[in-house]
């Protein structure tokens, strides 16, 4: 500011208190947020020292015909698996070949969790792997067996014929902060005992797996799969699995599987070889807002079922299709991700506790929960009738008519109409000829002539939401009023 600018501020001023007028800038000024007090960056050096000698490299080999790929093929197949999400198709040899050798496969990373040699790192890491080798920092390799992996976590557990080796500790994960200093060793482009730093970027970050990974900026690239993530005190928070990216290399954002889950994975692993789940039986959707205020849900929250599996254990305990599940054993289910993960650590055989919205009001569906196995679907889809003549859609811009028996059997529903025709708001709202309407605003549908007579007293300034069968999937549409 110059000594002319401030003379003018000065002299305003002096003009606004000759004025009667108070000129106190900072008399209602709201109170200033505190500076946090940097005093300093962290020193990793003393950590690095005490964490590095349990992080190894693992490399991997591979028994394959001569004329399948020579070396190095196998890694980038699985460089594109991970981060482009498909693979390139193997090259074949036009001659068939008898001979095999042995090639690297990859290269990745991992750490020791107790001295007498048990390591863990990732499922992908090991996978289609007929050897890996664990190699420490003093130089020393083991031959190590791959007691078991899952790929759905991402986790894999090895052991090491060895005793007194170097391990280290694993924290809690459920307790980290967004904002905390953490630093990841590896062998990224199978350079040993590489140290990266940075923070936690996000906590319980949602990428399509079947857990909440941890989020960091914290560089990492390929060949880091499998090292730990470590906090300032030396505990290990997660596994680094995967990286978001554009060009195949670290863009700034790396995500890691959180330890507490790794944990009960390793644990499984270690007894049985593999991991049990459980299941519910059902397909659930995302409960939109405008989906919760018409079911008068409020907020946006818990999981819509949209399919339930026939003899399967939501079935059997009483859950509907349309039931919106709000709770699992008393834990809140706020997103679609959160019941998946409840029921699958839930323990195989035992009573679950299942709060869900059905027509207005809450109630509780005790369920027996069953190891997960691969969904059972059948598609099934009416024949919409063709409207009478000169028969006028109803104030929804829908043509309705009644399910036969037959197709009530194929369904295995008791009432809901099928849709004929679908114009105006409805079609808009994504209804389509052939779609079965069960649930309109809380009412179950039993006939055509009943969900006309509805349609009828809907008041025309509120949004409509409507239980909709397509197929093997079943959701809700909202129909809003006419602009």
């Amino acid at each position: 500011m110059t000594s002319k600018t401030i003379a003018s501020a000065f002299l305003s001023a002096l003009l606004l208190t000759g004025a009667g007028l108070s000129f106190s800038p900072l008399a209602h000024a709201a109170a200033p947020v505190p500076t946090p007090v940097v005093t300093g960056l962290p020193d990793f050096s003393d950590l690095i020292d005490k964490a590095g000698p349990a992080v190894v490299n693992i490399r991997t080999t591979e028994r394959v015909r001569l004329g399948q790929g020579g070396p190095g093929e196998e890694e980038m197949q699985e460089f594109l698996r991970r981060f482009f999400g498909q693979p390139i198709p193997r090259r074949r040899s036009p001659q068939p070949q008898q001979e095999e050798q042995e090639v690297q496969r990859g290269v990745g990373s991992g750490f020791i969790i107790s001295d007498d040699g048990y390591v863990l790192t990732n499922a992908h890491v090991v996978e289609g792997a007929d050897e890996v080798t664990v190699t420490l920092t003093d130089r020393r390799e083991f031959k190590a067996k791959v007691l078991g992996a899952d790929r759905r976590s991402d986790v894999a557990l090895l052991k090491v014929s060895a005793s007194n080796l170097p391990y280290l500790r694993t924290g809690d994960s459920s307790k980290i902060r967004v904002g905390e200093w953490v630093i990841a060793i590896g062998s990224p482009f199978n350079l040993d005992n590489t140290v990266t730093a940075g923070i936690i970027s996000a906590k319980s970050r949602d990428t399509g797996e079947y857990l909440p990974l941890i989020q960091s900026d914290v560089a990492v690239n390929p060949g880091n799969s499998g090292g730990p993530l470590i906090n300032m005190r030396g505990e290990v928070i997660g596994i680094n699995s995967q990286i978001a990216t554009l060009s195949g290399a670290y863009n700034g954002i790396s995500f890691a599987v959180p330890i507490d889950e790794v944990m009960r994975v390793a644990d499984q692993l270690k007894k049985t070889g593999r991991v049990t789940r459980g299941r519910l039986g059902v397909q659930i959707s995302e409960v939109t807002r405008d989906v919760a205020e018409s079911l008068g849900l409020g907020k946006a929250r818990g999981a819509e079922v949209s399919m339930v599996e026939v003899g399967g254990p939501a079935e059997k305990g009483g859950i509907k299709v349309g039931d919106i599940i709000l709770k699992f054993n008393g834990q809140p289910i706020e997103t679609t991700r959160d019941l998946p993960r409840l029921v699958g650590a839930a323990k195989i055989g035992t009573r679950a506790s299942v709060t869900v919205w059905r027509r207005g009001a809450q109630l509780d569906v005790p369920v027996t929960i069953v190891a997960l196995e691969e969904d059972k679907a059948a598609a099934a889809k009416p024949t919409p009738n063709k409207p009478a003549p000169g028969a006028a859609p109803n104030v929804l811009g829908l043509n309705v008519s009644n399910l036969s028996p037959e197709q009530r059997r194929t369904l295995k529903i008791e009432g809901g109409v099928v849709v004929d025709a679908s114009e105006g708001r409805a079609a808009t709202a994504g209804v389509r000829a052939g779609d079965v309407i069960l649930q309109m605003n809380n009412v179950e549908i039993k006939d055509a002539t009943q969900f006309n007579a509805l349609a009828t007293r809907l008041d025309p300034k509120k949004s409509v939401a409507v239980l909709v069968r397509r197929e093997n999937v079943t959701q809700y549409l909202v129909i809003k009023p006419a602009k």
